[in-house]
Formats: C-alpha cells, sequence, structure tokens
C-alpha cells in the first residue's frame, strides 16, 4: 500500500509532508509525493520548483524511506489529480495540508480539500501548518 501526498512548497506543504513521513515509517509504507498544476509555473506558486523537489529527494532519501515523486502539469486542478491517483495506485491513506480561508473564499473559489474529501474512498489526513 501507498501514502499520498499533496505537495506544494508551502508550510501547509511541508506540513503535510512531515504528517504523510510519519504515517509512511509508522505503516511501512511506501509515500508518492504528488505536486499538481495546471501548467503555467510562473504563476501557480503551488507548482514546486526543481530546489524544492532537491529538497524533499534528499530529506526522503536520508530517512530511508521507499518514495516515488510525480510531478503533475495538465489541464486538470490538483484534486482531480490526487483523487484520481488514489483511485488507481493502491492508496491506503491521502495526506493534504489545510490552509485558513474566509467563507466568502471557499464560497467563490471552491475548496481542493472538500474535492478530496469527497472524491477519494480511503482515508484523508487534513493537517494545518503550525502557528
Amino acid at each position: 500500500m501507498t501514502i499520498l501526498v499533496g505537495y506544494v512548497p508551502s508550510p501547509e506543504g511541508e506540513a503535510a509532508l512531515r504528517a504523510a513521513i510519519d504515517e509512511a515509517r509508522r505503516r511501512d509504507e511506501k509515500l508518492l509525493v504528488v505536486n499538481a498544476s495546471r501548467g503555467d509555473a510562473l504563476a501557480d506558486p503551488r507548482f514546486a520548483q526543481e530546489p524544492d523537489l532537491t529538497h524533499v529527494r534528499e530529506d526522503l532519501a536520508a530517512l530511508g524511506l521507499d518514495f516515488d515523486i510525480r510531478q503533475v502539469l495538465g489541464a486538470r486542478d490538483a484534486a482531480e489529480e490526487i483523487i484520481d491517483l488514489a483511485e488507481t495506485k493502491s492508496v491506503s491513506l491521502v495526506v493534504i495540508g489545510l490552509r485558513r480561508r474566509s467563507a466568502v473564499g471557499k464560497l467563490i473559489m471552491g475548496s481542493a480539500a472538500q474535492q478530496i474529501l469527497l472524491g477519494v474512498s480511503c482515508p484523508v489526513l487534513a493537517v494545518k501548518a503550525e502557528g
């Protein structure tokens, strides 16, 4: 089985990665790190640049974890990519980071976390960044 973590280079993404690492070690499962973007890397702060991914790779290798990193670029949003991977890759747990948003922000922008919570058949662990 595999732990899937939605990773973005932010405090929320780092919190999700730390929680996913803890779960992968506790369960002795592979870790699948997913960073997804619609493809406009210059305008999308959630797109992990190579130094971000190198940092993740080095940290996971140093911990001796079995892992894979996928960076998905395309027309679908991150929630759709995570849902699809969770359903096709024998995922036992999805880990996502949450950020605070106002009620109006949720109404206008929608919620990727809500999409993932409702769209996957496995458990979801949602974590907040410290502070």
